[in-house]
């Protein structure tokens, strides 16, 4: 067998995105099999899949931004010449986004070239570990993207790269999924740490696959087939059996240290210095960065926020809503969670801003700030992951070591006891929610709907990128809330990016584009 060198030279380099590549043909030369596999190590382009997570999942203005900037939970305002970016940041909250927004665009390149790498990994012999490591991500991939934009550009490996990929319906991309990760559940390992594709991994979005499949089918008036309910609930049982996982305390879950002391945490992304080559600001630190003042410590960036009707959502008394947090607090003055009032530093000393203003973050909030006084402290801020201050250089760079959160055993929880729901079975639903907000330290329920559980979703699971698929989900993404005053059913897909529409013939532009 002889390969392209062209197809060599990609893999080497880590390929190119999955629709918008070109070749050039004069590199015609060709690699026999076993010079290809001298050269090639599958271990190194596995590593290279999982860096692929990187940038389209951790980075603050990817597909984070579009699960989260577009739903109720997080906000970019302009203030004053910071953060407007050509109004990228506004068109995701107001729903005015166009085929060529950047942030649309690269997020939709970018989870293509995971999909690319991954795939690139079955085509070297790899074990049946490490090809079902692969096959997890490639899924995990083509899930984000049959979720974002409706139409999953698809490659088998070895497919040439001179042919533009053919492209999956939602129908048919479904399909694949429930084959594909059923398949995968049975090549993986269990007792691999979290930052490892692993069986309960594979369940977990096996799991939202299955409570997606009618909102992909039909997105403005999703339907729940029983029988895909009960393929939920009975792989939430699956994961429960394994042993592995219990409710925790909240923030240990995103801690510097949560690879050590999460009981939750099912997927995630290894982080700190020596585990990835991809630093080009798309990191953990990104979630803390965005939101936090210059004058805070860690110093940050000045922008993101909630909207003061989510924040409302929350009991006082809902450990989730945040507070003091050990190896942070005493260290800094910072609190995580919901950062609300005046904010101070590890003495007690009140902050200000860089005005000289008192800095005390209001719940008052403008998509446009413009008053000097006040635009560098409206908005409720929110800190998801602890800052990893162990060190100047973890706390404000990229090599912080809290490992990135894909899926964890309260969102199964959540999960199955809304299939129960669904399939009108509420008492045992309940049982489950209760069990988190006694956790949570949040008051029990005597009933539960799906309005509830919407709100209990977004409680436990704020920032956690599923906003937008859950609103979805719910039927609710269209409806009117602060910030946005109107919405277009278009808006329930992405467009496809007018470059990739350019290159790949297969590939048709979502209605209303």
């Amino acid at each position: 067998m002889r390969l392209n060198k062209a197809f060599i030279i990609l893999s080497l380099v880590f390929g190119c995105g999955m629709t918008s590549c070109s070749l050039d043909e004069q590199l015609g030369s060709t690699l026999t099999r076993e010079q290809a596999d001298s050269l090639i190590k599958v271990p190194a382009l596995l590593i290279s899949a999982y860096n692929g997570l990187q940038l389209p999942f951790q980075d603050q203005s990817n597909f984070w931004a579009l699960q989260e900037m577009t739903a109720d939970e997080a906000v970019a305002p302009t203030r004053g010449g910071d953060w407007d970016d050509n109004g990228v940041w506004r068109a995701l909250k107001l729903h005015n986004w166009t085929p060529d927004h950047t942030y649309i665009s690269n997020t939709f390149s970018n989870i293509l070239q995971l999909q690319f790498l991954a795939s690139n990994v079955l085509s070297f012999n790899p074990t049946a570990q490490q090809a079902g490591e692969a096959r997890f991500l490639r899924a995990f991939a083509m899930f984000s993207i049959l979720d974002g934009w409706g139409q999953v550009p698809f490659r088998n490996p070895g497919d040439t790269l001179l042919n533009a990929p053919r492209v999956m319906q939602p129908a048919e991309a479904t399909a694949y999924l429930i084959s594909e990760l059923t398949e995968v559940i049975n090549t993986l390992d269990e007792s691999v740490p979290a930052y490892t594709a692993n069986k309960n991994a594979a369940r977990a979005l096996l799991m939202k696959v299955y409570l997606n499949k009618g909102a992909w089918a039909n997105r403005a008036a999703p339907t729940f087939d029983a029988a895909d309910m009960q393929k939920v609930i009975e792989l939430a049982d699956a994961i429960t059996a394994s042993g592995k996982y219990s409710l925790t305390n909240y923030f240990d879950n995103f801690a510097y240290n949560n690879d050590a002391i999460s009981k939750e945490n099912i997927f995630t992304q290894r982080n700190g210095p020596g585990f990835s080559t991809v630093r080009s600001g798309n990191a953990v630190f990104c979630h803390w960065a965005p939101t936090l003042h210059y004058n805070q410590d860690p110093s940050g960036w000045n922008g993101y926020a909630t909207i003061s009707d989510f924040y409302d959502k929350f009991e006082a008394t809902d450990v989730r809503r945040g507070g003091s947090y050990p190896g942070v607090t005493e260290k800094s003055g910072l609190k995580v969670g919901f950062l609300v009032g005046q904010q101070y530093n590890a003495a007690g000393t009140a902050l200000k801003d860089r005005k000289g203003n008192l800095l005390s973050f209001t719940r008052e909030l403008k998509l446009q700030e413009t008053d000097p006084n006040t635009l560098e402290v409206t908005g409720i801020r929110v800190v998801k992951y602890p800052p990893d201050m162990t060190s100047n250089e973890t706390k404000s760079s990229n090599n912080a070591n809290n490992d990135y959160v894909f899926l964890r055993y309260a969102d199964v929880l959540l999960m199955k006891a809304e299939a129960l729901l669904r399939t009108n079975n509420a008492p045992a639903a309940l049982t489950i929610v209760n069990q988190i907000r006694t956790n949570r330290q949040a008051s029990v329920w005597a009933s539960i709907d799906l309005d509830k559980l919407i709100d209990e979703r977004g409680r436990e699971l704020y920032w956690e990128g599923w906003r937008r698929q859950d609103l979805i989900r719910f039927g609710k993404f269209l409806d009117v809330w602060q910030l946005k005053p109107s919405d277009n059913p278009k808006n329930l897909l992405f467009p496809i990016p007018t470059s990739d529409l350019a290159v790949n013939k297969n590939l048709k532009q979502n209605d209303g584009y």
